[in-house]
């Protein structure tokens, strides 16, 4: 599933140069790159060990596109090594290694959320606009994509994205009329107590989604303003939330509810549907809808090298991130479905997907959302402030109450 020799095509395309070295150097040696931005080599001066630290469940879809990478280009990454974690504790794990002045973490794979509470605590590198020409690939971002660009400032690299949502998923045999408007949705709710689940949206991506794509739908003043512009979701979500019982602390649990029947409605994304279905948490005969007025709000995953890290680390891993950004390699983001479509950068069609991808997609993937992804407008989500505050209004005011330990 992986392809690598393109990167020995990229490597000379961006003029890049590897030298040869001796042994690989250890994670944290040589000369730290300061905060600020600034060039760095176009090859480490010698191989590193690169430790990649994945908080978003990045790792399903760019694995394979790293390892690739790393058989093809021993000189300059001669070992790579990933480990897990929330995004919650992201913060605490850099912050101690920037304080111990020893950062071992090379490279950092995040959503919007790691992306943000890093940023707000100057955890990462700068890397743009110095080291753009080593990054030229960026310039290939889709429309929507370059927007999630924009989020990350200069500190860091969008590597894959999808539309996302909000989507309702539901199961045809207890829905036979699924909700198409924001007030069916209520009606349902109001007959069907207990029944219209989402989990807390600062632990869920569908959460989330539901949360910033409700202004749209509701038509508020200011939809990217959680605190002077969402009267009518506030008003609206208070109001659901006297026919919702509990709300999950996770999506898993959301998709469990539903299988199990527990639920009838839970929200979802497009990657949440297809791979839920894939790997048989969720019945394949569950179906989707969206609401009138129906806006997708984007996400994506990013590339961040923490503050501390040697220039050989960055040189490293900007070469890496871009070949990542390769069409070839942008194909693997297909992966099951799990952040449909995935790919960040134009001309990635699903037919350059690996077999395996394209048999799931063909499974579970779904006719309409070609047309939805099509015809219906993409926004950004909140800027980290906003979205925290959004965050711990929901939580004050709406649902901390009843979130399921």
């Amino acid at each position: 599933m992986s392809m690598s020799r393109r990167e020995i095509l990229t490597l000379s395309a961006t003029g890049l140069v590897v030298a040869a070295c001796g042994s690989p150097d250890a994670p944290g040696s040589g000369s730290p790159v300061a905060g600020t931005a600034e060039a760095v080599p176009a090859a480490p001066e010698k191989p590193v060990v690169l430790n990649i630290l994945d908080v978003a469940g990045n790792l399903q879809l760019t694995q394979p596109m790293i390892d690739a990478f790393v058989a093809a280009n021993p000189k300059v990454i001669s070992k790579v090594t990933y480990a897990t974690a929330t995004a919650p504790d992201l913060v605490g794990k850099i912050k101690a290694q920037q304080g111990a002045k020893r950062v071992d973490i090379g490279l950092v794979l995040t959503g919007t959320d790691g992306l943000a509470a890093g940023t707000e605590q100057n955890l990462w590198q700068q890397l743009l606009p110095a080291n753009e020409q080593l990054l030229s690939n960026m310039a290939t971002y889709s429309e929507p994509a370059a927007g999630m660009q924009k989020l990350a400032g200069d500190h860091g690299v969008v590597v894959t994205y999808y539309p996302s949502g909000p989507l309702l998923e539901y199961m045809p045999d207890r829905v036979p009329d699924p909700p198409t408007t924001a007030e069916e949705l209520l009606d349902y709710a109001k007959a069907n107590p207990g029944k219209v689940e989402y989990a807390r949206p600062a632990n869920s991506g569908p959460g989330r989604t539901l949360l910033m794509g409700l202004p749209y739908v509701l038509g508020d003043s200011d939809p990217l303003d959680p605190v002077n512009g969402w009267d009518k979701t506030w008003a609206y979500l208070a109001e659901l939330a006297k026919y919702i019982e509990r709300y999950p602390s996770g999506t898993t649990q959301t998709m469990k509810d539903l299988a199990g029947g527990t639920v009838d409605i839970i929200a979802s994304t497009t990657g949440w549907d297809i791979n839920a279905r894939a790997i048989g948490t969720v019945p394949p005969e569950a179906k989707i809808t969206t609401l009138k007025g129906f806006h997708w709000v984007t996400d994506a995953h990013y590339a961040v090298v923490p503050r501390g890290v040697t220039r050989d680390q960055q040189a490293a891993v900007i070469a890496l991130v871009q070949n990542m950004l390769t069409p070839e390699q942008q194909a693997q983001a297909y992966d099951s479905g799990y952040f449909y479509p995935g790919p960040a950068v134009e001309g990635v069609d699903v037919s350059m997907a690996p077999e395996k991808s394209r048999q799931v997609l063909e499974t579970y993937g779904r006719p309409e959302y070609d047309a939805l992804i099509e015809n219906n407008p993409k926004e950004v989500p909140l800027e980290a402030k906003a979205l925290v505050t959004a965050f711990d209004t929901w939580d004050r005011e709406i649902g901390g109450s009843k979130v399921e330990k």
